[in-house]
């Protein structure tokens, strides 16, 4: 990994506030053009930067900061630092122990008959493998093809179960549903409009009436008011 200096313009912001450097030099540890520095120096520039002290992170001693302000032509060297991030590699093809490469072609045969939707890519990516032998067992080609064994590759330990999941539900994007074989059920929303709704009974259906119940009843009173009325 390539030593190289943090948060260049707030350590240079910190250079020029707590050190006596010249412009050039804080230029040219900081990787800045002096006009830069300059500015930095005169309130124009990274007014609302926060100096770093390049001390307190290990990238520069109070030793070398003396040396360049004694030697104006002396260049600051950045120090070593103490620990070594290692630099990320490349993302490539899933590395496949050599104990288990034997068992890749089992494994590819097993995706290419359970899962006909994954492409050729994505089995590569699963089990660490090439298009070109994918397509051999695809076809049959494959040198040893006739003691090929379907195997599971996350039982193998060529994938997990998490990276499979994701493959399968990518390559099942935008494609239909197989539509079920044989009898089954109706569904519940269809069912409901083939059976009839049962009928209420009228006695439900109708209310009461309570001024209908009380006329009835004033009718019958007069009639048997007048009846009487009749008799004297």
């Amino acid at each position: 990994m390539a030593n190289t200096l943090l948060m260049p313009k707030a350590t240079a912001v910190w250079l020029v506030d707590n050190t006596a450097l010249s412009f050039e030099q804080i230029a040219q540890f900081c990787g800045l053009h002096p006009l830069e520095v300059k500015a930095i120096a005169d309130g124009e520039s990274a007014q609302g930067i926060k100096g770093m002290d390049p001390i307190i992170t290990g990238q520069l001693t109070r030793d070398e900061i003396a040396r360049g302000e004694k030697d104006v032509n002396y260049r600051l060297k950045l120090s070593e630092p103490k620990v070594r991030v290692p630099e990320s590699k490349r993302k490539g093809p899933r590395y496949t122990p050599l104990s288990k490469r034997q068992d890749r072609p089992n494994a590819i045969l097993w995706l290419v008959r359970n899962h006909p939707e994954l492409k050729d890519a994505q089995i590569a990516r699963l089990v660490g493998t090439t298009k070109s032998t994918i397509e051999q067992i695809r076809e049959r080609k494959h040198w040893n093809s006739a003691n090929l064994q379907p195997m599971d590759p996350v039982t193998l330990g060529l994938t997990s179960q998490i990276d499979l999941d994701l493959e399968v539900n990518r390559a099942s994007r935008g494609r239909e549903q197989p539509q079920p074989v044989g009898d089954t059920l109706l569904p519940a929303a269809l069912t409901e409009r083939l059976v009839p709704a049962p009928e209420k009974p009228k006695d439900e259906d109708q209310e009461l009436d309570a001024n209908a119940v009380f006329a009835k009843l004033s009718a019958l009173k007069s009639k048997d008011k007048a009846e009487g009325d009749d008799q004297e």
